[in-house]
Parts: C-alpha cells; structure tokens; sequence
C-alpha cells in the first residue's frame, strides 16, 4: 500500500538487515510516506497473533470457518488431484488447525509427509507444531522467516522426484495490492516446478455492512489487534504512542475492492520513535493505514493465478460466507 515510485533501492537494501534493524527501518520509512503507513506483517507479534486467532473465532470473521468447512469437504480431492505430493510448504502458519485437515484427509496408506511451516511469528509457529504433533506420517519442521525466504530454503533441498505443494490460506492475498499480489505469486512460480502446485484460500466481495462487522466487530477484538502495533512500536523501538488517543477506523473501498485499517489520531500529538530515528506531528483525525484487505471474485482469483503461470486444477467456492479455494498447478 505504500507508494512505489520510490520503493526500488530500499528494499533491496532491507533485504540484509536484522529483522530488529529491518523493523526499525521500515517503521520510519513507511510513516513518512503519504499517507503515513505500517506493514500489517508486524501486526503479528506474540500478543497480536494471539488476538488474531481470536478474531478467528468471531461470528462475524466469517473466514476462518468457509475456509475449513472447504478444507474438510475438499482435503481428499486436493490429493487425489495433485497426486505424489511428498512435501507441504504452508506460508503463515497461524495455529496450524487448517494445515491438519489438509493432512488428515490423506489416504491411510499414503506416505509419510514433510510439512514446513514459514511465518515470522514465533508463537504462531509454536502453535501450528504443537497442533499438527499429534498426526502420524507426518514430519514438521519450522522456519521463522519471510514467506519468500522460507520457501527458497526447503525448495532449494528438494530432490527431483519428491512433489510439492505450496498452502496459502485465511485469505493473506488479500493483504497485498494487485501489483504486489502479482509479485508474490510469480514468486512463488519462479521457486516451484512444473507439476507442483499451489492451494490459494481467498475472501470474496460481499456486501458491505458484512465486511465492516468483521473488520471492526462489537467486541472490539480487532480494534485491539490493530492498537497493538502501537504498543509493539512503544515496546521494541522506544516509541511514545498514547493508545488512548488513537481510534481503530475501517471502511470499504468499493472502488479498490478492499477493507482498510486504520489508527486515527483523536487529537494532535508529538510521535517519537527513538530506535527508528523518527518523530513528526500528528494532527487530529489524521491517520497510519495499518492493513488492506482485498476481496476477489471468483474468475478475478483464476485470473490472477493464470497471469503468474499457474493452472487451473479446480476451484471450490463457499456461496454462503463468501469464500474461494483455488488449486492449481505451476504450468
């Protein structure tokens, strides 16, 4: 979400930092852009990814559920389908609940499976292992990385006959923006083979009113996941955010087919970020964006999936809560 124009030699220079160096550097770049900024990835501490699950079990989050009624009808054919597969790659592991029922819809007699888990959330990679511990066959290994880091090390290790699918669920597509969605998609082609194949979950468009409830619902779960950006920023970078003066604002973008996040001063303040090496001023009703979510159709999912160099295996689509399994394969 941020502006690109620029973009180039920054992040070619972030690539060698320390995730610390790299969380410092990228909060004062992207609060001095316009509009001012966060990367939703640091969204997801230890305390952020615990709100985050419990956002999952929200009745108005609709996603997490569509997601795993289609994991469970579907896990078996996503098998039978893309046959041989020997290695799982799951990008952002989350608690590992919709990985285990992928794996559990196995055949009794199938191989033994290596799973790798890729997330740079410690805790949710704790999680995900713990929870896919108890399946027999299978071998799990964590990488606490980037998603594009993560995948080049296990890709780089695989042997010619062994076949691999890559896992991208809850819908974290949405977090890129068309540009950069086409990006991470080609990138995950280029490190994958012909044959190998991917499992996209994606949130579909639906109407309005449901969207800002599940982005901004009555318990003020998420309001406190998105503030707690701030607290990390207070916490890890020195930072002097007052939460209390900061509301959680979401609307939907028609026009972009996106939910936006953001932090919105309630009076006009001096923000200072010492290790980020950072201050400026706030205005009241100013505001940080902190997340987008975009919303697909179905045909713009194969659409997208098409353009990096995929192809269609199938498609499974929950018309209730509005949400999209895709599988393809790297053509």
């Amino acid at each position: 979400m941020r502006q690109r124009s620029s973009a180039d030699a920054y992040l070619a220079a972030r690539a060698a930092r320390s995730a610390a160096a790299q969380f410092a550097a990228d909060v004062n770049y992207y609060l001095s852009q316009d509009p001012r900024q966060l990367p939703s990835q640091y969204l997801y501490d230890a305390l952020g990814s615990a709100l985050f699950e419990a956002i999952c079990e929200l009745p108005w989050y609709r996603i997490t559920r569509a997601e795993q009624r289609l994991l469970g009808t579907h896990g078996a054919e996503v098998f039978r389908q893309i046959a041989r597969v020997s290695t799982i790659v799951e990008l952002g592991s989350g608690s590992g609940a919709k990985l285990w029922t992928i794996a559990e819809s196995r055949d009794p007699g199938a191989p033994s499976l290596d799973v790798h888990l890729v997330d740079v959330s410690a805790s949710a990679l704790g999680a995900s292992a713990r929870t896919l511990a108890s399946l027999e066959g299978v071998r799990v290994t964590t990488h606490q990385a980037r998603y594009e880091d993560g995948l080049r090390f296990v890709t780089s290790a695989l042997v010619p006959a062994e076949r691999l699918l890559v896992v991208f669920l809850g819908s974290n597509i949405g977090n890129f923006d068309p540009p950069g969605a086409n990006a991470f998609l080609r990138g995950i082609r280029g490190q994958i083979r012909s044959g190998d194949a991917l499992l996209l979950g994606a949130d579909l468009v639906k109407p309005e009113r449901e969207l800002l409830l599940a982005y901004d619902d009555p318990l003020g779960v998420t309001a406190a996941f998105n503030r707690n950006l701030l607290v990390r920023i207070n916490q890890e970078l020195g930072g002097n955010f007052d939460l209390d003066q900061f509301a959680h604002h979401v609307e939907w973008n028609a026009s972009e087919s996106r939910i936006e996040m953001h932090l919105v001063a309630r009076r006009a303040q001096q923000v200072r970020v010492t290790k980020a090496d950072t201050a400026f001023t706030l205005q009241a009703g100013d505001r940080i964006w902190t997340e987008s979510s975009y919303k697909y159709r179905p045909a713009q999912i194969m659409m997208l999936l098409e353009a990096a160099g995929f192809r269609r295996v199938n498609q499974w689509v929950d018309a209730d809560d509005g949400f999209a399994l895709t599988l393809v394969e790297a053509a």
